[in-house]
């Protein structure tokens, strides 16, 4: 590697990294250095070899010598193939010499760590023979000095990082290969750690006694570092080895100082999250993780008695630790709790010390604890799941030494949990039910909140809560049960009295949601009824009874509290479906509050008649929950809705949410009680919806609709007609299951659903309705439309906030605005408000009933008229807004495809031509629009938006993101499996080269491929293939992901059928635009993926085709012989896995390492000079170690 030319372009490259990284350069200087320095990487690999050894001697500054660094590894990750055997070696040689350059005490920190780094990269590359030369020259090295032995310790904990980081890059016989010579080597390695490891520690303990700080901190340097690279190795080596070894216990003695702590704990988070193999002596290994138990429990017992007794002393960097040791904690009691099951005083001593972080004040060592009680309560429901595991482990390991397992290791972890700790886990989580809303909270527990930085929002960690409620709800029911009765007790206070705080609210909703959990793990059917004995059902009856009662006694009116008041009676639904006896008494009580509150237009902010929604949706609940419990007082609820209605004391919302209910208690009665009760339910509304009048009056023309506006209660009561469609829909048929969509129409023959009859005369005028609602948006009548119909049409707020990420999530029960709310105009209410509610939500209902109905199948699509369907969803799409577009499309186009019968997709293929031809040109000018001027244009109107504009451009680029994703939808459930059953796969098609003669034509796939039967219509074939091959310049992966399964459906029907324009379609312009994608990073998470795609079309089409061949040698960097030889590797592989890794080998070379989703994919297994240094009292090197002027071992003092 030669010499003088290497001086000058190193030079030139020094002065390029210069002007980089000089922030005085002016922006042209720096990129016109950055891509000079591109150039060197890019360009032939000798030169850049040289170049980079020039730019990491120890004259050039350390700057020029980092980045010399980062070249020779980016040579040696992606390059290395194409040096010679020689080279290669040469290459190796000079690296191992650069060792020597950085051992001085005084070398930049990140230097040693790069050279190290580089060093591994060149022995994982190089393989087993490199690393047996070298392992001895390694092994003295460390003996030197602590910065030798630093740097040493740095290469041994890079050199495994293909072993435990999954690289897709790496084949597999050459991990085979490393992990073959590492673990031939760990009988050196390991005892070389540990030997490092205490003369080090002694060492720092020493040189700090005597206070020479430098030297101390050299040594503690080395003892962080091999701590580092013992923790690579204990993800992998047999916990047997590092027990043997001496690590085990070398770790375990570091627990105890400060400045090493986290470093060693991380060694044994790492070890516990293991579980036992079933190759190993089990006595072993189950005496190394006891051993383990031990070290954690003697640790952790230090802090809790420091914390029970003095919290005060205690510190953030020791609650960092303890944080640590808990969830290793965690992770070993998860793993690894056969191994102490058989010393019933250590399992039980455990359990405590989990039980005492459960209850510990600091919200990080609870939420660590939860995870632990989850898994282990979780046993008995599992079959005592880690007994179980113990037992096969044993078994196929070394069953003789397990054959006189103790009963208590038979019987799992469970019978070492009592009563007393059931009780106090409940006791806890009760009480954490609530969340730090930045009032004052009791000083006993420190409550959940958002500053919690790396936990799960609010909402995930309360309902981890309530999953160990309703655990030890199903185990220990009565303990539940007595539990959360106390805890309403105390939440409620004085029962009495007329309001209540917002912290008092907050704390009795979280107390319902417990007893929700509490009474479904005990009622809801996961507990056998039938096997509880008569005194615990005595005892459970008698404990809810007197809730009951309790909760019929209240005489709270006050809204906020009548919500709650309803909740907790809906909680006990699955109670009152095994106590029928109570249901007439919950139900009158629903209607008392319902009527104790008024029904009043003038509160703005709508507490009152949100109330009274809330407690219509108690009645949903119920009907669920209670079942057939029910059905003898339909009557009864039926007189009384229609009293209440006739006096004028049901909104229409709330008697549409009663009505549901009564849908989903003839629901449990059968087919039959629903068609009666459909019947009586749709009876009025037929009527009504019937009628010729209104419908001539408001959806004869475009001008019609606009007359509606003025007439706000018949606008309102045409909202809420159609909302009950959606939920007769949506609440009728068979419970769903988690078959396929399609299954009440297709297996199960003769049936019928109970809407099927309706549908003939619901969909008609819902279909002119929403026709004279796309009309509005289109020209000319948009212009002659009054000012306050143009402001309607803009977004909602809601919308608005939903586009920006701002929308609050909903509560338990809380119903959307327009659910309910907007009966008639109220009072103060602007009519703009009033119709872009009604107008948004008559799109969301009325688009849902028709989805809804698409999928009943048959029933729906022969009694509609299609010209009518597709007159009135299509005829203005090229007017609709995205954000509608995409709403029609999720709502109602996906939901036609996945449905419409076979002999009907000539009317689909016809309903979708416009639809695709109208998005593939909106889609391409607004992404060319974002791509090349920076703002997405978008025919929405936003609105008012206070803010700044970069507000607007952001929702802009929403509406274009979410209206792609929803059009690959499209095409994603055209391509599905169960609509194209006829495509045969590609490995039943045989070789590559079969004749076109022998194929058969495209239309022998029609009645079995949807896919196949859209590429026979090109009007719709067209604009759908163009978006298939747009999608991949566009930079949007989500889209993408859904458009592969289309163009995997393409080639599959390009390769088994003998049709040639799209089998030319396939081979070029597909393949193109595939590649293509590989070069936008965001696609990185697909791009195995994206190269299976261009591996099938290569390797199934280039013997028919020579456009794979003519794609790929359009690519810049690619030689002739770069393709022989990939053709070659091709012919003596059968594997896809290997004919993938040698596409996207070939991709890369052939690209010059450009397409950026595959370097993406590379860069995240990259080496890099990362540490866990500056955590906590870590101690500190390099620059800005001498900068601080201390040394960082805290005294090295014990906590």
């Amino acid at each position: 590697m030669a010499a003088e030319p290497a001086a000058t372009a190193a030079a030139s490259a020094a002065a390029a990294i210069s002007a980089v990284m000089d922030w005085r350069s002016s922006p042209d200087a720096r990129a016109a250095a950055f891509a000079y320095l591109e150039s060197v990487k890019s360009g032939d690999v000798r030169a850049l070899a040289s170049t980079s050894f020039f730019l990491v001697r120890k004259d050039q500054t350390s700057e020029i010598r980092l980045h010399g660094f980062k070249m020779l590894q980016h040579l040696v990750r992606l390059r290395w193939e194409e040096l010679s055997a020689a080279e290669r070696n040469e290459f190796a040689n000079m690296t191992i010499n650069l060792i020597s350059d950085v051992v001085g005490p005084h070398e930049v920190w990140a230097l040693k760590s790069q050279t190290a780094a580089l060093v591994a990269e060149v022995v994982r590359r190089e393989g087993v023979d490199l690393w047996i030369t070298l392992l001895p020259s390694i092994v003295s090295l460390s003996n030197n000095g602590p910065t030798e032995a630093e740097l040493v310790a740095m290469i041994l904990r890079w050199l495994p990082e293909d072993i435990t980081i999954h690289n897709e890059d790496l084949e597999g016989d050459r991990r085979r290969s490393l992990l073959r010579g590492l673990t031939e080597s760990l009988s050196q390695i390991l005892p070389l750690l540990y030997s490092l490891l205490e003369k080090h520690f002694g060492a720092a303990l020493s040189e700090h006694a005597k206070q020479q700080m430098d030297l101390a901190k050299q040594h503690a340097g080395t003892v962080t570092a091999v701590l580092n690279a013992v923790n690579a190795y204990a993800e992998w080596v047999p916990v047997t080895d590092l027990a043997k070894y001496g690590l085990i216990h070398g770790c375990g003695s570091l627990l105890s100082y400060s400045d090493f702590r986290l470093h060693a704990c991380e060694f044994f988070k790492v070890i516990c999250q293991r579980k036992r193999p079933v190759d190993v002596a089990v006595a072993e290994y189950d005496a190394a993780m006891c051993n383990i138990f031990q070290v954690l429990m003697n640790i952790s017992q230090q802090f809790l008695t420091r914390s029970g007794m003095q919290p005060s002393s205690i510190d953030e960097s020791e609650y960092e630790f303890a944080s640590c040791v808990c969830e290793t904690m965690v992770a070993l009691g998860s793993s690894n709790m056969q191994c102490i099951l058989a010393d019933g005083a250590r399992t039980f001593q455990f359990l405590q010390q989990m039980l005492e972080y459960y209850q510990h004040y600091k919200i990080t060592l609870h939420f660590q604890s939860l995870l632990f009680w989850l898994v282990v309560l979780r046993e008995p429901s599992k079959s005592k799941s880690i007994a179980r595991v113990s037992g096969d482990n044993s078994a196929a390991g070394n069953s003789a030494s397990t054959g006189d397992l103790s009963t208590e290791k038979k019987k799992g972890v469970s019978v070492f949990v009592t009563d007393e700790i059931y009780s106090t886990i409940l006791d806890v989580s009760f009480k954490r039910m609530l969340k730090n809303n930045g009032s004052a909270t009791s000083g006993l527990l420190e409550i959940w909140s958002e500053e919690l930085e790396g936990k799960s929002d609010f909402c995930n960690y309360r309902t981890k809560l309530l999953d160990l409620i309703k655990v030890i709800a199903s185990q220990r029911s009565v303990i539940a049960a007595a539990i959360v009765v106390q805890r309403i007790n105390v939440v409620f206070g004085d029962a009495n009295q007329a309001t209540k705080s917002p912290q008092d609210l907050d704390a009795m909703e979280g107390a319902q949601l417990g007893l929700e959990a509490v009474v479904n793990a005990i009622f809801d059917g996961s507990v056998d009824c039938g096997k509880t004995d008569l005194d615990t059902k005595s005892q459970l009856h008698k404990i809810f009874e007197g809730l009951l009662q309790q909760l019929l006694s209240l005489k709270w009116t006050e809204p906020n509290l009548a919500v709650i008041h309803g909740h907790y009676l809906d909680a006990l639904g699955p109670f009152l479906k095994h106590h029928p006896d109570a249901v007439a008494s919950v139900v009158n009580k629903l209607f008392e509050l319902l009527t104790s509150l008024p029904i009043t237009f003038q509160d703005p902010s709508n507490n009152s008649r949100l109330a009274r929604l809330q407690i219509c949706s108690s009645f949903i609940r119920i009907s669920r929950a209670a079942d057939k419990a029910l059905l003898p007082h339909m009557k009864n609820i039926a007189d009384t809705m229609a009293y209440l209605q006739g006096e004028g004391r049901l909104l229409r919302g709330e008697h549409n949410h009663l009505c549901e209910a009564f849908l989903v208690m003839s629901s449990s009665a059968g087919i039959q009680q629903q068609q009666e009760v459909l019947a009586w339910l749709l009876e009025p509304l037929n009527k009504m919806w019937t009628q010729v009048e209104w419908q001539t009056a408001y959806l004869s023309d475009p001008s019609g609709l606009t007359n509606m506006f003025a007439d706000s209660q018949f606008m309102w009561s045409i909202y809420h007609t159609v909302t009950f469609f959606e939920k007769a829909l949506k609440r009728s048929g068979t419970k769903k299951s988690s078959a396929t969509p399609q299954a009440p129409t297709t297996t199960v023959p003769g049936y019928l659903h109970p809407m099927s009859s309706h549908l003939a005369w619901i969909v008609p005028p819902l279909l002119r309705l929403l026709r004279c609602i796309h009309v509005l948006w289109s020209e000319p009548f948009a212009q002659s439309q009054t000012a306050e119909i143009k402001a309607a049409k803009s977004m909602t707020v809601a919308e608005q906030a939903s586009l920006l990420g701002e929308t609050g999530k909903l509560t338990k029960g809380q119903v959307a605005p327009a659910d309910g709310l907007l009966d008639v105009q109220r009072d103060g209410e602007s009519k703009e408000n009033n119709i872009k509610n009604w107008l948004r939500g008559i799109r969301d209902s009325g688009y849902n009933v028709l989805g809804l109905a698409a999928t009943l199948g048959e029933a729906f699509f022969r009694c509609i008229e299609g010209s009518s369907v597709t007159l009135a969803i299509m005829e203005n799409v090229q007017v609709m807004e995205f954000r509608h577009l995409r709403q029609l499309i999720h709502l109602v186009i996906i939901p036609f495809v996945k449905y419409c019968p076979a002999d009907l997709w000539l009317w689909l293929v016809n309903l979708l031509q416009p639809l695709f031809v109208h998005c593939q040109q909106a889609l391409n000018y607004s992404w060319s629009s974002l791509l090349h001027e920076g703002r997405a244009k978008v025919p929405d109107s936003i609105g008012n938006l206070s803010g700044s504009e970069l507000k607007v451009e952001v929702m802009e680029e929403k509406l274009l993101r979410d209206l792609t994703r929803e059009v690959c939808s499209v095409l994603w459930a055209l391509s599905s499996p169960g609509l194209n059953n006829g495509l045969p796969s590609l490995e039943q098609l045989g070789p590559s080269n079969r004749m076109d003669s022998v194929l058969k034509n495209l239309e022998s796939f029609a009645s079995s491929s949807l896919t196949g039967f859209l590429m026979l219509h090109i009007g719709t074939a067209l604009p759908a293939l163009r978006i298939s091959v747009e999608v991949f310049t566009w930079t949007d992966s989500d889209a993408v992901t859904k458009v592969i399964p289309f163009c995997g459906a393409l080639i599959h029907l390009a390769v088994a059928s003998n049709q040639a324009e799209l089998r030319q379609f396939v081979a070029k312009d597909l393949f193109s635009s595939i590649i293509h994608g590989l070069s936008v990073e965001s696609n990185s998470v697909i791009s195995a993926e994206l190269v299976g795609l261009c591996r099938e079309i290569y390797v199934y089409l280039s013997d028919r085709d020579p456009a794979p061949r003519q794609v790929l040698l359009s690519l810049p960097h690619i030689k002739q012989e770069d393709l022989l030889a990939f053709n070659d590797s091709l012919s003596k592989t059968a594997s896809p896995k290997e004919q993938k890794q040698h596409m996207r080998s070939l991709l890369l070379l052939a690209t010059g390492n450009k397409l950026r989703a595959l370097a993406a994919q590379k860069t995240t297994n990259v080496i890099t000079n990362v540490t866990t240094r500056n955590r906590s009292s870590t101690a500190h090197h390099g620059s800005s170690a001498e900068e601080d002027g201390h040394i960082g071992l805290a005294t090295l003092s014990s906590i």
